[in-house]
């Protein structure tokens, strides 16, 4: 198992407190019967994230989270590539009146699930979507205790 971090166009990486992250999309990743295998997480802005979604979606929109599934076809690990634009998960964390820090979190999770099989693109399966997250961070929030989500 093995998580990764990058950025790119001069975005910095969040402070994460990444041992209690692995730890968290472990139990997550093994709540769904997976196992993790390798995750990378690049950090962006708006602008890189509409790039890759015209690269590789042909989709012209702004998104907080693109995911690329890496894992083998029937394989209990997951693995993949999750982009995310900082920028907007600010201002989604802005418009749904949530801290920045637990939007950060539930789209770190959101990936992590959508390699896990969950989907999101039918009402039915937003809703369960947003079952799993809720559910992902009552874990986080019992795994970091009294901490702030981020550390300093």
């Amino acid at each position: 198992m093995k998580i990764n971090y990058f950025t790119e166009r001069n975005v910095r990486v969040p402070h994460l407190r990444r041992q209690i992250i692995a730890r968290w999309i472990r139990q997550v990743a093994n709540e769904m019967g997976k196992t993790l295998g390798e995750l990378s997480y690049k950090f962006t802005n708006d602008a890189g994230i509409l790039e890759a979604n015209k690269l590789f979606l042909n989709h012209d929109y702004y998104t907080d989270i693109l995911t690329f599934d890496a894992s083998q076809e029937g394989s209990e690990y997951i693995s993949g590539d999750i982009l995310i634009s900082l920028e907007t998960v600010a201002s989604n964390a802005e418009k749904f009146g949530v801290p920045y820090e637990e939007e950060l979190h539930r789209v770190l999770i959101h990936g992590v699930l959508h390699l896990s099989g969950i989907d999101d693109k039918t009402p039915e399966e937003e809703r369960l979507m947003h079952f799993a997250e809720d559910r992902a961070i009552v874990l986080l929030h019992r795994l970091i205790g009294d901490r702030p989500l981020l550390a300093d």
